[in-house]
């Protein structure tokens, strides 16, 4: 059994501890939190844990082999620093860190120690958006034109990031494991209404090599919530919606083509065809993303093999969401992303 200990017990930390209390290979021996009340929370559901407030007392309880952070972001680094150094695995929340600066210190650390550093993608452990890959990857689309990503909600709302930090990191990640590329470059506007100078809704625009348009709307000041996206090939188009539990794709069999006629007197006119084919709806395989997130981090510690969402792909999403922060502070400049 993995023994595991996950620090942070907000929003989303219980769901980490159930599904690690759930797994046949791990068990969650320590919960550490600052809030009182939430430790108090955690010890009525989950008796048999042991509690803190400081992450010190459980990096250093030898039977702890994976630290799972679900903290702010702007104290991922320091806390999976401490847990690699102190020879555990981790798996921290995305944003892998709040800098390009302090993701690239932790994928070199991993590395050195070596021990699993995984990120918590989550939306690529999706069994939909793991079949869209192996559509992309068998070129059943063909050359593909745009992607439209769309993800808004009504809260919460966050005060340590913005709203492309906490939203649009997801489908950056997508982006980037759909593509298997990273961007060159990335425009961006937002607003910000509710706290200064956290942006409540971005637009950003995302160029990918091979000329592929990456368009995402986050917002979490939006009356419904959507998990939309589209992918628009050459040959077929698909559209992967989050929020249909039974039938998340959908596979168009639609294109637009070129006919050319050519008239005795070599006069040739262009005329554009559309083509309105079936609606493929795939069988796709059940699974919480998460659940399957869990188990992939127990595989890699088990296996030593290297994580689907490792510290490389976490770094390559900071890597444009920085470029994207600075094309917000420029008024929407088309930035460049650093190497």
């Amino acid at each position: 059994m993995i023994g595991v200990a996950v620090v942070g017990a907000g929003r989303w930390g219980p769901n980490l501890i159930a599904n690690f209390r759930a797994s046949q290979r791990s068990r969650v021996l320590w919960v550490v939190d600052r809030d009182a009340q939430r430790l108090a929370q955690v010890k009525e559901r989950f008796p048999e844990v042991e509690l803190g407030a400081d992450a010190s007392l459980c990096l250093a309880d030898p039977a702890v082999d994976a630290i799972v952070i679900a903290t702010p972001a702007n104290s991922h680094y320091e806390l999976a620093r401490a847990a690699l150094e102190a020879g555990k695995h981790v798996l921290v929340e995305k944003p892998v860190t709040d800098s390009l600066e302090t993701a690239e210190a932790l994928v070199a650390l991993a590395a050195r120690t070596p021990r699993v550093l995984l990120v918590g993608h989550v939306f690529v452990y999706h069994p939909a958006a793991q079949r869209v890959k192996r559509y992309l990857a068998d070129d059943a689309l063909g050359r593909i034109f745009y992607v439209s990503m769309v993800r808004t909600n009504l809260g919460p709302i966050r005060v340590d990031v913005n709203c492309a930090w906490d939203l649009a990191a997801h489908d950056v990640a997508l982006a980037n494991y759909w593509l298997d590329a990273e961007p060159h470059s990335v425009a961006a506007v937002g607003g910000s209404w509710i706290n200064p100078s956290i942006e409540d809704a971005v637009f950003a625009t995302l160029r990918y090599p091979g000329e592929v348009l990456v368009h995402l709307h986050a917002s979490w000041l939006h009356p419904r919530k959507s998990r939309e996206i589209t992918v628009v090939g050459q040959r077929r188009m698909l559209t992967f919606d989050d929020m249909q539990l039974t039938e998340p794709i959908r596979l168009y069999d639609k294109q637009v083509s070129d006919e050319r006629e050519h008239f005795v007197e070599s006069f040739a006119s262009f005329r554009m065809s559309v083509r309105d084919g079936d609606i493929l709806i795939p069988r796709v395989p059940g699974g919480e993303p998460l659940r399957n997130e869990c188990e992939h981090f127990l595989d890699c510690i088990e296996s030593g093999r290297p994580p689907l969402t490792g510290g490389a792909e976490g770094t390559a999403v900071v890597r444009a969401l920085e470029a994207l922060t600075r094309s917000l502070a420029n008024g929407g400049r088309e930035e460049r992303l650093r190497s």
